[in-house]
């Protein structure tokens, strides 16, 4: 039987372009209430709130409040951990879009200063607790494959100023592709795998500036800051091996998302972006992968990592889409840069316990037992 607890408030900063999706997620979790949005265009926020059945604030007003109690952080990378610390701040428990912050020194700073608050700080992605992402680690868990020694992670696109309609920070400090999609692909790996102990990477800023072809930018060129193409090794501390590419400039593949080797078998894991999903298996000797039928349900979205966040919140266990997985996943970031332009691997200074697994069997709308 699913425990009943008391429903926690929730506020959103920032109404752009990921907000709607969090209004979707959220719902279905009866341990937390979307009440309200800020956001630094006011009526940007009152048209967002007018939508979706929300009270609209200024960001102070959201803060000042005592009928809020978490507040999800969706601004812009650079303004992630200004933001989160604000939120801290004034007493609420933070949970952010990725990534945490752009620099592992403002992404220690929040996760200290939520510790030193008593005071939960989560983060996307949480779309390792779908049904792709929790099925795939329950295989592993329960040792069809052996252990994992060796892992494949890719993302190539031609960059997101073809359909984005405010693309331009994805090529400032904190975007790129390692910055943006590489938070799902790390953060799947990790919850697979473990913490990672050292990388090394190549990687290179292919273009100076991007023309905008979304209809919104249409001709606008985009002056690039970061690397658009990141080829990396991650080397866990388990022993496992990982190679990752993760790039802004490729127009197509056939590359697999992510797939994972052990010394009894393969797994082919889905699209670390959504919550669904094919698993799929192939034991050793055999000649032809297996489809692993779902053990967890699909059927959440982003807001399931504030939803656990708010049980962990009442029960006091660790929640999954933590600040400090958030930080681990941050620190391999910033090293793969690190190691691209000095040219050696980069020791990652940051662990953690691996997140816990979801029960199997949950219904729709739970995440405890």
């Amino acid at each position: 039987m699913v425990t009943q607890v008391d429903t926690l408030n929730v506020g959103i900063i920032g109404t752009g372009n990921i907000a709607p999706a969090y209004i979707r997620g959220c719902a279905p979790f009866d341990i937390i209430k979307l009440t309200a949005c800020a956001d630094i265009l006011s009526d940007r926020a009152q048209a967002f709130a007018a939508e979706h059945g929300l009270a609209a604030y200024s960001v102070d007003e959201m803060l000042a409040r005592d009928d809020i109690d978490i507040v999800i952080n969706l601004t812009i990378p650079l303004a992630h951990a200004e933001v989160s610390l604000r939120i801290i701040e004034a007493g609420k428990h933070a949970y952010c879009e990725k990534p945490l912050a752009v620099s592992r020194a403002d992404g220690a700073r929040v996760v200290s200063a939520a510790k030193a608050a008593g005071l939960r700080v989560g983060c996307a992605p949480d779309t390792f607790l779908g049904g792709g992402g929790q099925t795939a680690r329950k295989v592993i868990d329960d040792g069809l494959i052996g252990k994992p020694v060796a892992a494949t992670a890719f993302w190539l696109s031609r960059g997101h100023e073809r359909w984005h309609p405010n693309a331009g920070f994805y090529y400032l400090k904190g975007g790129g592709p390692h910055f943006d999609m590489g938070p799902y692909y790390l953060t799947a790996l990790v919850n697979l795998m473990g913490p990672v102990a050292r990388v090394s990477s190549s990687a290179q800023r292919t273009f100076s500036e991007r023309i905008a072809t979304s209809e919104a930018l249409m001709g606008q060129r985009l002056p690039v800051e970061v690397n658009t193409h990141v080829a990396g090794t991650l080397e866990f501390e388990s022993g496992a091996i990982a190679s990752v590419i993760l790039s802004f400039d490729v127009w197509g593949n056939h590359l697999p998302e992510i797939e994972i080797h052990g010394e009894e078998g393969s797994l082919s894991v889905p699209d670390p972006n959504r919550f669904d999903g094919d698993v799929r298996l192939l034991e050793g000797g055999a000649s032809e992968w297996t489809d692993i039928p779902l053990t967890h349900t699909a059927n959440i979205g982003r807001g399931a990592g504030v939803a656990d966040m708010a049980y962990a919140i009442q029960s006091g266990r660790p929640h999954r889409a933590s600040g400090d997985l958030a930080f681990h996943v941050l620190d391999i970031m910033q090293a793969l840069d690190e190691s691209a332009a000095q040219g050696r691997h980069i020791e990652i200074r940051s662990t953690l316990d691996q997140p816990a697994a979801l029960p199997a069997g949950l219904p729709d709308g739970a995440l405890d037992v």
